[in-house]
């Protein structure tokens, strides 16, 4: 058996109840039998590594550990996860990959190591790494991971001309994106998303009953000026809403907005329409209330703000194979975009699924930057 990566698949199953804690797994091996399994809990309950000590009993003393990321060694709402596994008699103990967390970061391995336990470290570390992509860029910068997701036709529209965008992808990629919903904190989207679609913006499907997830993102809908229906499904959706608006926008909306229950948020102007909204304002205020992981699901002028104030982090594009044509139709990324193709955005770390008809592609945003000029001779 792969033990890490059985632990890995622990780890994932924690994604969506852990945040703003990392999603980890630890497998406990003895004797080449597992005798312990553990993925992390709800903050302030049990870490990855004690809930597979707890289940190992003293089968732990002599064995081995498998953990996704390296164990805590400091005292939180829970004690020490390396003091733990100290006690416990674990001889040696893999780790996927390093704590970012500047409290943690090597100071947990060098704890296992003082006490005499052989530690053995980067085996699956990419994959490790991944899993809590947006945990390791919350806890070194203070400010949520921003992941970009589109659905559009191959030649690159993500509605009509009349603004119809149902449906362009297919049911499977659909049903992956509500478990992607599960996964994240907040959804995004602009006002105009909210006005064309009027979308639930619920995690649907993960419940295992073709249900509502128990636990739904918070929904955020960059606003501006205040022009969100008062009767959107949103509103009457499990869950919380912020609407975003500028501070002078209009008082009587932010009233009209309370009293449906949602909470309305103001940013300083810094244009007109989706882009009125400091984008960077907004993320920083998410990140101070703990929000690591934000879904951004439309539209193309949102998307194109955040592209053009290079704050997102990861893409995930849906592709289906119809042509929708049309030069009035909206293309995925909106905003001003680049002049030269030198200076695009280029996609690292790619990867392509296929979900029936469709093709996935997600990858890593990276602002090339043209090479200066040579000079005349």
């Amino acid at each position: 058996m792969d033990y890490m990566r059985g632990a890995l698949t622990l780890a994932k199953l924690a994604l969506g109840s852990t945040s703003p804690n990392p999603a980890v797994g630890a497998i406990i091996v003895r004797h080449g039998l597992v005798v312990g399994m553990g993925h992390t809990q709800p903050p302030g309950s049990w870490h990855a590594e004690a809930m597979a000590l707890q289940q190992a009993g003293q089968k732990a003393s002599g064995a081995v550990m498998y953990v996704t990321l390296e164990p805590c060694c400091h005292y939180g709402r829970t004690p020490p996860c390396t003091e733990a596994i100290i006690n416990s008699g674990i001889e040696e103990v893999h780790v996927a990959t390093t704590d970012p967390n500047p409290i943690v970061a090597g100071k947990g391995i060098a704890a296992l190591e003082k006490a005499g336990i052989r530690v053995v470290s980067g085996e699956l570390e990419a994959e490790a790494r991944e899993v809590n992509e947006a945990y390791a860029k919350f806890i070194t910068t203070g400010m949520p991971f921003v992941t970009v997701k589109m659905a559009m036709s191959v030649d690159g529209k993500i509605a009509t001309r009349t603004g119809d965008s149902k449906w362009i992808s297919g049911e499977e990629s659909r049903k992956w994106v509500h478990n992607l919903r599960h996964v994240v904190d907040a959804v995004m989207v602009g006002v105009n998303t909210v006005i064309t679609d009027d979308p639930r913006l619920t995690a649907r499907l993960s419940s295992g009953k073709g249900g509502k997830s128990k636990k739904q993102p918070l929904r955020i809908i960059v606003d501006g000026r205040g022009t969100t229906p008062c009767d959107a499904h949103l509103f009457k959706e499990p869950g919380n809403t912020v609407i975003v608006l500028t501070r002078a926008g209009d008082a009587s909306r932010k009233d009209a907005y309370r009293a449906l229950g949602a909470e309305v948020l103001e940013t300083e102007s810094a244009g007109n329409g989706v882009s009125a909204v400091d984008l960077r304002e907004l993320l920083s205020e998410m990140g101070r209330r703990q929000v690591t992981h934000i879904l951004v699901e439309g539209g193309s002028r949102l998307a194109g703000s955040l592209f053009d104030a290079e704050l997102v982090d990861k893409v995930v594009m849906f592709v289906a194979p119809i042509i929708i044509g049309g030069a009035g139709a909206a293309s995925a990324v909106g905003g001003s975009g680049v002049d030269k193709v030198a200076g695009a955005f280029a996609l690292e770390r790619v990867a392509v699924r296929k979900f029936g008809d469709d093709i996935m592609i997600s990858g890593y945003p990276v602002r090339r930057r043209p090479a200066a000029a040579e000079p005349a001779s």
